[in-house]
């Protein structure tokens, strides 16, 4: 007589990535008062999930990368080493590359090797829209109860977590966790998953607004029309239209909040006519920055050189930096150790060596994304992944025309490159065919 044996049911093996997934999570701690800035707990996670994608790879022998992806994603080193050597000191030199390795090369690669297919993917924009709702909900309180960063004398401007030393932080958190749920709510996936993240990115508009961050505003409505575009050009109508009323309707139930609005708004277009101070810092940074470039046309000032050689360059209108208060903080003068523009920041000190390695992997990412996109939108599956990784890139590439690199939220710029590098880079042979 034959004995049964009964075998439980072989259930889906816990995601790779969830490493990554709490590298995203460890966003919403709060960074502590007066913090500089620098490496926190989410970037020390990074360090350990590429480590964690090193030691999978050495246990199942696996390839690394392909070969077009090891050349997208490595050319930015040429450009970082001549930099590195050029530094006006060791340490800087290493400082320096060490932080943009992490945030284009080694995280990037990390998380390209770690998604397994497209549910991997929508599980990381799922937690960036959790993050967004998490870090817009305290904003949005920061600014109902008068406990935010401080905005024409008022402690009205949402910060989240970061504090008043890192103003950008959350806006660019829900601008990432908006540019995610509008591409999952443009896919093909169950109709209760679209109402959702329609709903989710809705919510995020009041935020986003209250952050009062003109360069996130620019980005993300370059983006979000990108890619309604490439959703196609009757739902980019129908969205478009609805997005625009409820936009409406939250800056119009404002108040003051409203009259702050429109004043931000406005000052988008009085750049050249009468900037304020802010503006005539940004420019009078940026013309520092190509006053650097100048002088060492191939291969720049070195990395980390950007604030020696800043006074050097810059005229007297540059002033001495810009006022920080709220949220936690009390007065700072915070000084201006950067142009606020990437490609500036990458010309000045990296030359055009750097800028042409960073900026030509950051060009095939999105030439490789956005073919793809195009070959899924009529049958295949997936088009909300591909709106997703191509959302991502190009709000950032928008966004490096008015900041840079700096503050706990540069890990999380890492995390959406290595979406996109896996969604234009990655091999389909095998994949998972959910839609």
């Amino acid at each position: 007589m034959t004995s049964l044996v009964l075998t439980p049911p072989r259930s889906r093996a816990l995601s790779p990535v969830l490493p990554v997934v709490a590298v995203v999570a460890l966003l919403a701690l709060p960074v502590g008062p007066g913090g500089e800035g620098g490496a926190g707990p989410a970037d020390a996670l990074s360090a350990l999930a590429v480590l964690y994608c090193a030691i999978r790879l050495l246990r199942d022998r696996r390839r690394p990368l392909s070969r077009t992806a090891a050349v997208v994603l490595g050319l930015p080193v040429v450009g970082l080493a001549v930099a590195a050597v050029g530094a006006a000191s060791p340490g800087e030199g290493l400082t320096g590359l060490g932080r943009y390795l992490q945030v284009f090369v080694l995280v990037p690669a990390a998380v390209l090797l770690l998604v397994r297919d497209r549910g991997d993917l929508r599980l990381l924009a799922w937690s960036l829209v959790a993050l967004a709702g998490w870090q817009g909900a305290v904003g949005v309180h920061q600014y109902m109860t008068g406990t935010g960063a401080s905005y024409q004398g008022e402690p009205v401007r949402a910060v989240g977590t970061f504090g008043a030393q890192d103003v950008m932080g959350m806006a660019t958190v829900v601008s990432f966790g908006l540019v995610c749920a509008v591409g999952l709510a443009l896919g093909r996936t169950p109709v209760r998953q679209r109402v959702a993240a329609a709903l989710c990115a809705l919510a995020l508009l009041l935020p986003l607004a209250l952050s009062f961050s003109r360069g996130a505003w620019i980005a993300t409505a370059v983006t979000c029309t990108v890619q309604l575009l490439l959703a196609g050009l009757r739902r980019a109508l129908a969205v478009g239209a609805t997005v625009t009323a409820a936009a409406v309707i939250l800056v119009g139930g404002f108040g003051v909040g409203s009259a702050m609005l429109q004043e931000r708004i406005s000052s988008i277009t009085q750049v050249t006519d009468a900037p304020d101070q802010s503006v005539t810092d940004r420019y009078t940074m940026w013309a520092a920055a190509a006053g650097m470039w100048r002088e060492q046309p191939l291969t720049g000032v070195g990395l980390k050189g950007f604030p020696e050689y800043r006074d050097a360059h810059a005229s007297l209108a540059l002033s001495a930096g810009s006022d920080t208060e709220g949220a936690g903080a009390a007065f700072r003068k915070q000084p201006l150790l950067s142009p606020h523009n990437m490609y500036l920041l990458v010309l000045a000190e990296q030359g055009l060596i750097g800028l042409l390695a960073l900026a030509g992997g950051w060009l095939a990412l999105l030439v490789c994304a956005v073919r793809r996109v195009v070959r899924v939108r009529a049958h295949g599956p997936g088009l909300d992944c591909g709106l997703v990784a191509c959302g991502l890139l190009v709000w950032q590439l928008t966004d490096f025309a008015y900041a840079d690199i700096g503050g706990p939220s540069t890990v999380l710029m890492a995390v959406c490159l290595g979406m996109t590098a896996w969604w234009a880079l990655a091999p389909r042979t095998g994949e998972v065919e959910a839609r």
